[in-house]
Parts: structure tokens; C-alpha cells; sequence
């Protein structure tokens, strides 16, 4: 039997919303433009270098900030992404009236020369509470290559310092590759030291450009998503497209309480133990500052609703599966009616091994991913190496999420 958390829980190891996901998202992201002068090898949006003439006006704009803030209190975070938002010469109005509205704003901006100490300040002064950032490598060489740009580290790195004095909380986004995989401890290191809300860690899914990259299989999976779990009482760490971190949170948890090595219980590979040796020749173990942040339960069209610069309603922007367009219909109501948002809130939809797993309904794995890998919404999570029923403390998780 899956495990179904009760509303509200206050277990450590996975945070519940505390709205209604089916309600009212947790958060809100809308691509304002395609137009980038970068060209990441990653991008699910295969930016370009010019604004499309279809994307979604000023007045547009503030129109679907205005159906966000429909959704009531508390209002979602509302995300504001590209492509480069700052190619759009509104962006400083749009993040004040959003602020007028009652939105809790960021920015998600490249690493280009329009990314300067006076935009972020306009930025903050107009409301922004945050923004953030990519760093896909340790280093500039291998940073740049991966975004197509020579130079975009160290804007990158300037920003960073720049928007932390000047008040605005910095997150960090790192995709995860084959080839940058080995960079996450120094990465992790630099966020610790340089300071950010969080480091969001996505998990490659074959979309847009990213589909010419490799990713990492199942084990490799697993094997990260265990180390990001060692980093916790030091960096505040989240994943993206890997909501099975959600079940390696609640497994490392039971196994801590009962005092079992995670890396003999779980079988964890070599690439654990090689990334867990750097982290700790890096201090990045032993350094407790900090409590554990539990990743919360929010998916694709479960708390996490995009729009893209067309105003077509996705439940992720890694899902190219539009369920309505705001330019035709409010948003809350496509979020809480479509048929392609209340399908994907339903677990029991899931098939294979994500229909079959006791996790299912604080995982469900990725839906993108799912879907292009198989073009079958419903299918299981092809980076999930999980057999269902194998952890043999579920009497502890059911205790747990009770």
C-alpha cells in the first residue's frame, strides 16, 4: 500500500504544503521571453537571440500576475524566467506591479553583461525578494563551455556577490550531467562559502537542447541524490526532477534512527563513495551550521504550475504538455480543473513501478521525465532504481507520516 502523508505533518524528513495543492500552486513560474543571447547545451526552451512578437504583452503580463494573485493568500511565489528576463526592457515594471499586487517575486536571469549591480538593485528596489542563478561547473572553462559564452562565470560569480550586499536572496540552480557530475562538491563548497538560500540541483530531462547531453542512469541517480542528502546540515540543498530525493530523505532518516550505515543498506555505487570522500576533503561534512531543510511535496501540476512566453499552462516547464492558455481561460481555473492537472494529481494513475511503490504519493517520480523518455505521462520514472517493498522499515515510515 502506498503511503499517503496526512495534511499539515510535521515529520521531519518531507514538508507537506500547508495549502491545498489542488487548490492553489506554491509556486508559480512564468517564462516572459525565449530571447537569450546564451546558448546552454541544457536549455529546454532552445533559446534564441530575438523576443518573439507573440509573447505575452506588458499588459498581458500584469493581467496573469493579477490570476496568480487570484489564487488568495497566502499567494504563490511568483517566478519570473527566460530565456534572459532583463531582454525585456518592462522587466522592472512588471516585478513592482507583481509586488503591488501581493506576489512575492524573483528573478531568474542569465549570466550575460546585462546582469549588472544597477539591474539588481532596480530590481530589489521595484520588490524582488530574490533571485537565481546557474553555475553548472566548478570553474570558468568548463562553466562557459556548457553555456555556449566565454565570460559567463565570472558575470555569474559577480552577480552572486552583488545581489547577497545588496539584500536580495541568491538561490543557485546546477544541472547535473555525465560530464559536470564530478563538479558538485566544489560547486556545493562555493555555496557555502559565498552564501545562498538554497542550491537547487536539477536532474537532466531530455527536453529541448538537452536532449544531446547524457544524463545519469538509475544507480548514478541514486548515488547523488544520497550524497546531496549527506550535504543537508550544511548547504541547503534541493532537488529539481528528482522527487525521489523525497524517498532517500525518508529512508536516511529511518536508517539514521535505527542506526544503519545508508551506503551498506542501500547499496549505494562507486560514485557515492567518490563524491562523499571529496565533500569530506572539502569539510563539507563536518561543518553541522545548519538544520536539515526538508524537501517539500511539490510536483508538476501538483503545486507547481509554468506559463510559457505564449501563456500556454504547463505543469512543468520541462513538460511540454500545455492543460489551457491564460490568454482564453484564468489560470485558476485551468490549475484546478483541467483535465491534465487533476490526471497528474492523481497517484493512482502511475504505472510500473511508480504505480506499484509504497512512496508513490510523496514521490510519484518525474512526470517529464516520463513523458520524454516514453510520451506516456503515467509512466515510471526511468532514473528511479527503486524496487517497491524492498526498505524494510515501512512500519517506521508509516509511524512517521501517520
Amino acid at each position: 500500500m502506498a503511503l499517503t502523508p496526512n495534511r499539515g505533518t510535521h515529520a521531519r524528513d518531507v514538508r507537506i504544503p500547508k495549502q491545498d495543492a489542488a487548490d492553489r500552486p506554491f509556486i508559480v513560474i512564468w517564462e516572459a521571453t525565449q530571447a537569450c543571447p546564451l546558448a546552454c547545451l541544457h536549455c529546454r526552451a532552445s533559446a534564441r537571440p530575438n523576443r518573439d512578437p507573440l509573447e505575452l504583452s506588458t499588459e498581458e503580463a500584469i493581467d496573469l500576475m493579477a490570476q496568480v494573485a487570484e489564487f488568495g493568500r497566502p499567494s504563490p511565489l511568483f517566478v519570473i524566467t527566460g530565456g534572459d528576463p532583463f531582454q525585456r526592457p518592462d522587466l522592472t515594471t512588471l516585478v513592482r506591479r507583481g509586488t503591488e499586487l501581493g506576489l512575492a517575486m524573483s528573478v531568474s536571469p542569465s549570466g550575460t553583461p546585462t546582469l549588472t549591480r544597477q539591474a539588481l538593485a532596480d530590481l530589489h528596489e521595484a520588490g524582488a525578494r530574490a533571485i537565481s542563478l546557474s553555475l553548472d561547473a566548478a570553474g570558468a572553462q568548463a562553466h562557459d563551455g556548457f553555456r555556449g559564452v566565454e565570460g559567463v562565470y565570472g558575470l555569474t560569480v559577480r552577480a552572486w556577490e552583488d545581489a547577497v550586499d545588496l539584500g536580495l536572496r541568491v538561490q543557485i540552480n546546477t544541472t547535473v550531467t555525465r560530464n559536470n557530475v564530478g563538479d558538485l562538491p566544489e560547486i556545493a563548497a562555493q555555496v557555502r562559502d559565498r552564501g545562498a538560500l538554497l542550491w537547487s540541483v536539477f536532474f537532466l530531462v531530455p527536453t529541448g537542447r538537452g536532449r544531446a547531453l547524457l544524463g545519469l542512469d538509475a544507480a548514478e541517480t541514486e548515488d547523488v541524490l544520497n550524497v546531496l542528502y549527506d550535504l543537508g546540515e550544511t548547504v541547503p540543498v534541493k532537488t529539481t526532477e528528482a522527487h525521489h530525493f523525497r524517498r532517500v530523505c525518508l529512508q536516511r532518516g529511518v536508517l539514521a534512527r535505527h542506526d544503519v550505515p545508508a551506503a551498506e543498506a542501500l547499496g549505494l555505487g562507486p560514485l557515492y563513495h567518490q563524491l562523499r570522500n571529496r565533500l569530506e576533503e572539502l569539510g563539507l561534512t563536518e561543518q553541522h551550521r545548519r538544520t536539515r531543510r526538508p524537501p517539500l511535496r511539490v510536483s508538476a501540476g501538483n503545486g507547481f504550475v509554468f506559463i510559457s512566453h505564449h501563456g500556454d499552462v504547463h505543469p512543468s516547464g520541462f513538460l511540454p504538455v500545455p492543460g489551457g492558455n491564460v490568454r482564453q481561460q484564468r489560470l485558476p481555473d485551468i490549475y484546478r480543473t483541467s483535465e491534465l492537472f487533476t490526471g497528474l494529481r492523481d497517484v493512482t494513475r502511475l504505472q510500473g513501478r511508480c504505480g506499484d511503490c509504497e512512496f508513490r504519493s510523496v514521490c510519484g517520480g518525474s512526470r517529464a521525465r516520463a513523458y520524454a523518455v516514453t510520451g506516456d505521462l503515467y509512466a515510471e520514472e526511468p532514473v528511479c532504481g527503486y524496487q517497491p517493498g524492498s526498505f524494510p522499515y515501512a512500519a517506521d515510515l508509516a509511524e512517521l507520516l501517520s
